[in-house]
């Protein structure tokens, strides 16, 4: 069984997705062992609370910079015995130290379909916000390995979504979210934890 963790800093929609997987059965060969979030009191603690998975709360501001932050998050992460780290809206860009430790073995969901929209600066709205203003009809999410490349590791699952005439970006980014990133995500740590996923040149098969 192995152990996931899963990194947050907001309201843990996704976390929520995983927990729901998880508690139904489509999580196979692995369990979320710890929830650490970068930011005290906000709702993704409160849904690791509810069911009783150990959150850990490592804040941001409080360290100098992005490699002493990044060396408090690979820690926790070595003491938590990591088999499998997620983003799960964790707003915080690690130093490529925690990377290396975790080749692989680090997974993002993104609000768009990768190479579309994508790299520093594009989360949240933003995301959405451009899509629309591209006058683009297919958006989507994707699942992807974490790597030093922000947005840029191999793609391990993708699902489109179509963009309606009428929608603005929080009618769409709630779309996305709905119909692909709470479906995809589950079943990519699913797929890591039951070893079937292989990255040969940076582009991942699925056993």
């Amino acid at each position: 069984m192995k152990n996931i963790v899963v990194l947050v800093s907001g309201g843990g929609t996704n976390l929520q997705a995983l927990i729901d997987a998880q508690e139904s059965g489509l999580i196979q060969g692995g369990k979320i062992t710890c929830v650490i979030s970068s930011k005290p009191g906000v709702y993704a603690l409160e849904r690791a609370k509810k069911h009783q998975i150990p959150a850990r709360v490592i804040p941001r501001k409080e360290y100098a910079d992005s490699v002493a932050y990044s060396k408090a998050i690979l820690c926790a992460l070595q003491e938590e015995k990591a088999d499998l780290v997620v983003y799960a809206g964790f707003m915080t860009i690690l130093d490529e130290l925690v990377v290396k430790a975790y080749p692989y073995q680090m997974m993002n969901v993104h609000p768009a379909l990768i190479p579309s929209f994508c790299g520093k600066g594009y989360y949240g709205l933003r995301v959405h916000e451009e899509a629309l203003k591209k006058g683009v009809k297919l958006t989507g999410a994707t699942v992807h390995f974490v790597t030093e490349v922000c947005d840029g590791g191999p793609i391990i699952l993708q699902k489109a979504v179509e963009v309606q005439s009428d929608d603005t970006p929080e009618i769409l980014q709630k779309r996305v979210m709905e119909q692909a990133e709470w479906k995809i995500l589950p079943k990519a740590v699913s797929l890591f934890c039951e070893d079937r996923l292989e990255v040969k040149n940076d582009i991942v098969y699925i056993k």
